[in-house]
């Protein structure tokens, strides 16, 4: 069956599922698409299938102009009276699985409140997977997870239901590991180098030769566990990196020092260190999480994984420290926090997108309010939305609200605000990302808190 698939993958004959359209799944679609796959994607929220199937995407990532031609019909060929039907549609019906030949798992792995891995979405869709299985399929699961997840939790549930298909045989299951970073436009889905690791050799070919169809380099490791492990290492590398520079912060706060002069300087050494920079806290859907997947992982294993442990404790903490900050800076204002006006500028966990998953924005606005304070954003990327219970609105003017603000918050550096204006027009600044530190505002203006 390896070779029967690996021609159709090779003739661009094999039909791709990618199960779950979000901001990993919906550009792999893209790319596959582009390739001249038939892709098919899969979600559960019907507005997404419907936008979908409309050409209209929800994704900044993806523009619309790219995605209504692959999925529009095709115009008939003169020497071919049939239409081509369109490459890329979108469906709630995982009935369909049955009808790929590769498929591509792309759901969320979020934490527990308790800090557990939430491997439920993975679990979910390998049994609608076990349902659907036949012979000369591919399975590539692509969210972040820890080490073992697709030969413990995936292939278990695919050799069930009385399966009598041999895994390297008949079917294939494999590990590549997303890289997306939202709002890049010089690191993509296609150009990014994809991790590729197979549970046998067999796996790790048919894996490796239809990705390489659609995108441009493939890295193979000798396996799932190892390019589970890739994944981690890399969010773990910048989680503890940053728990570092936010330490030093703090440090330099204790000690009297700009830590932004620090790390700047620091910066111009050209071997043997690389910039990071400190902030209000880890948001987006990897670097908060991921880790802890891999700390979660080795507890089972009666080992501590204290560099993790101890970037996570700091990086959690830097919500309430730059609340403390606002509160501070009140009161050195003569102004008490409770029921004074606090505007936040961004809540989306990193400039330029619209992804507000896990941002500190979110945690620094529940505490201020916990504290008696008014709190009010504003976001040209993300509208008004709801979190744990609570409302969240967005201001429309923000030249309205800059001046009836007793204090604003610069949580996320978006390309779009005038920081020169803001810093002119602010009672009070607090600016987490240092982005007004080489403003030039009018001798009135207030100096900024970093």
């Amino acid at each position: 069956m390896k070779s029967v698939l690996l021609g159709r993958i090779r003739r661009k004959e094999a039909t791709i599922g990618i199960v779950g359209m979000g901001y990993v799944g919906l550009p792999l679609a893209l790319v596959f698409a582009q390739a001249g796959f038939r892709v098919i994607g899969f979600d559960v929220d019907p507005e997404k299938v419907e936008s979908i199937n409309r050409g209209e995407s929800y994704l900044e990532d993806v523009p619309s102009e790219v995605l209504a031609p692959l999925v529009a019909p095709r115009v008939p060929r003169l020497d071919n009276d049939s239409v081509r039907s369109n490459v890329l549609s979108a469906t709630t019906d995982f009935a369909m699985l049955s009808e790929c030949d590769a498929v591509s798992i792309c759901v969320p792995t979020p934490l527990r409140k308790t800090g557990d891995p939430d491997i439920s979405y993975i679990v979910t869709v390998s049994e609608q997977l076990g349902h659907h299985l036949h012979t000369g399929m591919l399975i590539v699961l692509e969210s972040t997870t820890y080490p073992g997840t697709t030969t413990e939790v995936i292939l278990p549930r695919l050799q069930g239901n009385g399966s009598r298909l041999t895994i390297g045989e008949d079917f294939f299951l494999c590990f590549s590991p997303e890289r997306v970073d939202p709002g890049r436009t010089d690191w993509t889905t296609k150009n990014t180098p994809k991790v590729m690791g197979g549970v046998t050799p067999n796996c790790l070919e048919v894996g490796r030769t239809l990705y390489e169809s659609a995108i441009e380099r493939v890295i193979p490791v000798s396996s799932t566990e190892a390019a589970e492990m890739v994944k981690l290492l890399e969010n773990t590398f910048r989680a503890v990196n940053i728990g570092l520079v936010n330490e030093v912060l703090l440090m330099c706060d204790r000690l009297g020092l700009d830590v932004w002069e620090v790390i700047e300087a620091a910066a111009t050494k050209p071997f043997g260190y690389m910039k990071f920079t400190p902030g209000p806290g880890l948001g987006g859907h990897c670097i908060p999480i991921d880790p802890l997947y891999l700390s979660w992982k080795l507890k089972t294993l009666n080992y501590r994984a204290r560099f993790i442990e101890l970037a996570s404790e700091v990086n959690t903490a830097m919500p309430r420290y730059w609340a403390q900050h606002v509160q501070d800076a009140l009161n050195e204002a003569g102004k008490p926090l409770k029921g004074s006006r606090v505007l936040i500028l961004g809540v989306a966990y990193k400039k330029d997108v619209s992804d507000w998953r896990e941002s500190p924005a979110l945690d620094i606005i529940h505490l201020l309010e916990e504290k008696g304070a008014q709190v009010s954003y504003h976001d040209p990327h993300v509208p008004s939305r709801f979190h744990e219970g609570h409302s969240f609105t967005r201001v429309e003017s923000l030249t309205e609200a800059l001046p009836t603000a007793d204090c604003v918050v610069i949580v996320t550096d978006h390309s779009a605000y005038d920081w020169t204006m803001i810093q002119e027009q602010s009672a009070l600044l607090i600016d987490t990302r240092a982005v007004t530190r080489h403003s030039q505002p009018t001798e009135n203006a207030p100096a900024p808190v970093y």
